[in-house]
């Protein structure tokens, strides 16, 4: 293999090496985006209903009671976790 080659192999292994950086850094901009989108949408959700964080306790006991799946309590956990999300958030803005 001569000395040109092997800068042609090592510019194409470069370049390949960018090339899949760039796609990762695209993926992570855009999954970055709509988690934003997301957050947003919850808060405009939040902050218009003072009914949610009231009313998760109660969703919680009736789950407790009726002896809910499973998934019905993560869901539950997950809103909470997200409720608790969103009050951090606009406690630090």
């Amino acid at each position: 293999m001569t000395h040109e080659q092997r800068l042609e192999d090592e510019y194409a292994k470069v370049s390949v090496l960018q090339a899949k950086r760039e796609a990762r850094e695209k993926v992570i901009d855009s999954l970055h985006r709509e988690a934003m989108m997301w957050m947003d949408r919850f808060a405009f959700t939040l902050n218009g209903s003072q009914e949610l964080p009231r009313l998760l306790p109660k969703a919680k006991a009736m789950a407790d009671v009726y002896l809910a799946p499973e998934e019905v309590h993560g869901l539950l956990n997950y809103c909470q976790h997200m409720i608790d999300l969103m009050a951090h958030i606009i406690r630090s803005h």
